[in-house]
C-alpha cells in the first residue's frame, strides 16, 4: 500500500512518481493525485513530461516505467550489489595508480567505483569504454579522459564493436583495469556479451600490466563469452568472501592474487 504524502515540490512530486513506478511497475492517475496531494490534471501534466523525457509510457488511466527508467533501475541495482566489495576492490586497486600514468579502466561497476577514486587525481589519462566512467570524469581538470568509439550496447552504458576495438591500436597504457562477468575455477575469464570480450581480449594486448577487479562472487562462475585467462594478466584483486578452494585453483595460473577484508 503506498503512504499518503504531504505536499511536495514539483521536482521531488515527479521524482516520487518514478520510485512509485519501480515499487509498483504502474501507476494510476486518481491514486497518484491522492497520494501527492494535488490535482488529477496536474498529474497527467507531470506524467506527459516524464513521458517526452522517456521515462514512463503512458497507459489508459495511468503510466508504466519505460525502456529508459528500468534501464536506469536495472543500472543502479547492479551497482549496489556487493557494493561494499567492489569499494574494498576499488580502494586497493587506486594504489596501484601513480600520477602521470595512462590507464584504462573497462566497463562494469567495480571499475566505475575505481573512477570516482581518481577524480582528485593529477597528470592521468584514463581510456574508456563505458559512459558511466566518462560521466565520473568529466569535470576532472587533472585527468585527460578518452572515450573510445563505437556502438552503445543495448542496455548498457558501453561502447562496444569495431570501432572501439580500432581505436584502441591507437594506444599503449601503463595498466589496465579489467571486470569479469564470470572466472572459472581453472581462471578462464568470461563477460557476458560476445563484443565485451572481444574488446577486453584487445585492452590486454595494449597495457603493460593488467589488473582483474572482480568481486568474490564471479569467482567460479561462467558466462557467455570467453576471453582469456588470468594467466594474462598481473594479479586479481578480489574480496575475502573468495572461498580457499578457489584460491588455491587460480594461483595456479595467477600466482598474485589480492584479497580485501570484508
Amino acid at each position: 500500500m503506498l503512504k499518503k504524502n504531504s505536499k511536495i515540490s514539483v521536482t521531488r512530486r515527479r521524482h516520487k512518481i518514478t520510485e512509485l513506478l519501480r515499487d509498483n511497475q504502474e501507476v494510476n492517475i486518481p491514486e497518484l493525485a491522492q497520494l501527492l496531494g494535488t490535482s488529477e490534471m496536474t498529474i497527467r501534466r507531470d506524467l506527459d513530461l516524464l513521458a517526452e523525457q522517456g521515462y514512463v509510457r503512458r497507459t489508459h488511466g495511468g503510466a508504466a516505467a519505460a525502456e529508459r527508467m528500468e534501464f536506469q533501475f536495472d543500472f543502479v541495482e547492479r551497482r549496489i550489489r556487493n557494493h561494499k566489495a567492489k569499494q574494498m576492490i576499488a580502494a586497493e586497486a587506486v594504489k596501484l595508480i601513480m600520477p602521470g600514468q595512462r590507464i584504462i579502466l573497462d566497463t562494469g561497476t567495480t571499475t566505475l567505483e575505481l573512477a570516482c577514486l581518481l577524480k582528485n587525481f593529477e597528470r592521468l589519462t584514463v581510456i574508456t569504454p563505458s559512459l558511466a566512467v566518462a560521466s565520473v570524469l568529466q569535470f576532472s581538470t587533472g585527468i585527460q579522459t578518452i572515450l573510445l568509439g563505437g556502438v552503445i550496447r543495448k542496455g548498457s552504458p558501453d561502447l562496444t564493436g569495431v570501432v572501439a576495438e580500432k581505436v584502441l591500436d591507437m594506444f599503449m597504457v601503463d595498466i589496465a583495469f579489467q571486470g569479469a562477468d564470470g572466472i572459472g575455477l581453472n581462471g578462464e575469464l568470461f563477460n557476458s556479451d560476445m563484443r565485451i570480450a572481444q574488446v577486453d581480449t584487445k585492452m590486454r594486448q595494449r597495457a603493460e600490466k593488467t589488473y582483474i577487479l572482480c568481486d568474490s562472487s564471479k569467482v567460479g562462475k561462467l558466462d557467455f563469452a570467453s576471453n582469456g585467462s588470468l594467466s594474462e594478466v598481473n594479479a586479481l584483486i578480489t574480496d575475502s568472501g573468495i572461498s580457499n578452494e578457489a584460491v588455491k585453483s587460480l594461483k595456479k595460473l595467477c600466482h598474485n592474487i589480492i584479497i580485501c577484508p570484508l
